[in-house]
């Protein structure tokens, strides 16, 4: 069997459930239209992984018609570090010995990103991709380190450097991978080079203001 193991978050694709701090500046048809283009992004990098099993996590219920060659299963529990901890527990639960868990809402993000985070867990207990906005994008383990979940302030820029100095004290070693931009404001997505280089998503939402 395999021992490596790819856990993908992704949302429910319906507009005004999406990126919604992004579409507090560029409304929710525009968020919804970069949601679903980072979407194709994480298939595309997704295609790319040789070995590791990859199940798809969505955040309120499973459709058939997308994500159709992996498996699929619904987050559970009150919030992330909840939903991250019963996903990870599954994986472990099912015989998997390396797992890493990435969002969907990572333009940058590559097949190399995710098999170096799988690759360094034969050396570290855990390991972190840290986004640039003091959070992570990738989090893997190689054994269940429950405190990695439990009240943390998600979404706050000082996510990363606590949960780090927590496993330090506690003698749970880490490693971590370049750092990346996640899109969650409009500043972020105005300074990706995914924005820049994109006329026709630039089109987009300067025509599909709510």
């Amino acid at each position: 069997m395999n021992k490596e193991l790819v856990i993908v978050f992704v949302k429910n694709a319906i507009p005004g459930k999406v990126k919604t701090r992004l579409a507090k500046t560029i409304g929710n048809q525009a968020a919804f239209k970069v949601y679903k283009e980072l979407i194709k992004i994480t298939e595309k990098t997704l295609e790319n992984l040789t070995t590791a099993d990859v199940r798809i996590y969505f955040s309120d219920f499973i459709v058939n018609s997308e994500w159709t060659n992996y498996h699929k299963h619904t987050q559970k529990g009150e919030n992330l570090g909840d939903r991250m901890e019963n996903a990870f527990n599954d994986g472990f639960n099912n015989g998997y010995n390396r797992i890493v868990l990435i969002g969907s809402d990572l333009p940058d993000i590559t097949a190399k990103h995710i098999e170096s985070g799988l690759s360094l867990l034969n050396k570290y207990d855990t390991v972190f991709g840290p986004a640039i906005d003091g959070g992570y994008y990738l989090i893997g383990m190689r054994n269940m380190h429950k405190m990695a979940f439990k009240n943390k302030p998600w979404s706050q820029p000082n996510l990363l450097s606590k949960t780090l100095n927590q496993l330090t004290k506690n003698n749970i070693t880490f490693s971590t991978l370049d750092t990346l931009n996640d899109i969650d404001t409009f500043e972020d997505l105005k300074n990706s080079n995914f924005y820049k280089s994109n006329k026709v998503l630039q089109e987009k939402i300067k025509n599909s203001h709510d």
